[in-house]
């Protein structure tokens, strides 16, 4: 029935292509923020202020961060299918995981801010950096174990919202934080390790599925019952998310409440309703063949490096467009720490939406050529440093 082994070397196309597009679509949202004023004067998913297209602009990049933590776990259980010995595995893990970290307060925060000093922006790679080196001790249990950890962390980790303010430790593992506080913080961390750690075992979990021949009938139902639990849970106004919903005065923006979900921590309903989704539809997915399905593994192969590179060059086209149409860009630098305590320097920046979109094009076509340059290096170099980039 399952596989429990896999070549050396072999990549399973489907996940590459799922991932592709999930950077793509995470580009989205990155170039809005950069391009739209909802990224400092109203929360898109807010129906008081927001319309439908940006509404679903900003909503439909809810789905790349639990895509990326649940790959990253099942990227895990293959490499020990294609035979690598768990120590060996382990160690790795605690090392790419602090690299990740690593990157994360250097690299990619220089890259969101474009400024010395700046504010760490600790997001999607902190937490599977994180993630992984916690995940070098849980791949000693059996898989089954590691699968039960993460669903249990994933339905149960709402039922502690109710502890505020129990110190840094706590911030960090649960709530997210701005340290040392919202006014003068000196790091950011939105993306709080424990649930996304939840995240990355139920995919790890869930990865013998993936070699086995009954892939696609597990995901469809693992995927339904998401769903339908995300619904049964959000139409009870029951567990599992503390944004509530109410009718509104038109369908319209009833349905914006009703899927208005928390992120920061992700919410069991959060996870329901975009990691649900993802997998009811991935069998679908994995069938694209011919050049859409070579352009989204493109990025799906290098998934590091066209996260970096997405972000330097939608920055600098950024400066580019403001500066272009006669705009201060002094934001620009240090932007980071604008956006979160000094919001009012942001006024007057925003573009209309189509504006974003074109500059999303502009920066996915950009990204591409640096994903295939990049991911012909990781075909054609052997150097152990490879497998960490």
């Amino acid at each position: 029935m399952t596989q429990t082994t896999v070549k050396p070397g072999v990549r399973l196309e489907a996940l590459d292509i799922l991932r592709g597009l999930v950077i793509v679509i995470m580009a989205l949202d990155h170039v809005r923020d950069y391009f739209h004023e909802s990224l400092y004067a109203y929360d898109p998913l807010d129906p008081k202020f927001t319309t439908l297209l940006l509404y679903c602009t900003r909503w439909i990049t809810h789905l790349c961060a639990p895509t990326f933590v649940f790959l990253a776990g099942v990227s895990i259980w293959l490499q020990a299918a294609k035979g690598k010995d768990k120590d060996v595995l382990s160690k790795f893990l605690v090392l790419r995981g602090f690299w990740l970290v690593l990157l994360e307060f250097t690299v990619i925060s220089f890259a969101w801010s474009f400024s010395i000093p700046y504010l760490p922006f600790l997001q999607v790679f902190w937490a599977i950096g994180c993630s992984m080196m916690a995940m070098g001790a849980l791949i000693w249990l059996p898989r089954v174990a590691v699968l039960g950890i993460g669903v249990g962390i994933i339905a149960l980790h709402n039922l502690t919202d109710g502890i505020k303010n129990a110190g840094l430790l706590w911030a960090v593992l649960h709530q997210g934080v701005f340290y040392p506080a919202p006014e003068h913080p000196v790091a950011v961390a939105f993306y709080p390790l424990l649930p996304w750690l939840g995240v990355m075992a139920f995919g790890y979990g869930m990865g013998a599925f993936f070699l086995s021949a009954e892939r696609d009938k597990v995901l469809r139902r693992v995927g339904g019952a998401m769903i339908l639990l995300f619904f049964a849970l959000r139409i009870m106004h029951g567990y599992g998310d503390p944004i509530g919903w109410a009718v509104e005065g038109d369908t319209v923006k009833t349905a914006m409440r009703f899927f208005n979900v928390q992120k920061y921590p992700p919410s069991l309903q959060y996870v329901c309703i975009t990691l649900g989704p993802v997998l009811f539809a991935l069998p679908w997915i994995a069938q694209l063949r011919g050049r859409a399905a070579g352009f989204f593994r493109t990025f799906g192969a290098v998934p590091l490096g066209a996260y970096i590179a997405h972000l330097f060059i939608l920055h600098a086209l950024s400066i580019a467009v403001h500066a272009a149409a006669g705009r201060s860009i002094a934001w620009e630098f240090d932007a980071i720490r604008r956006d979160f305590v000094y919001p009012d320097t942001l006024k007057g920046m925003g573009f209309d939406l189509w504006v974003v979109y074109v500059a999303w094009i502009v920066v996915v076509a950009l990204v591409y050529r640096v994903s295939v340059f990049w991911g012909e290096v990781k075909r054609t170099r052997r150097e152990w440093w490879v497998s960490y980039l």
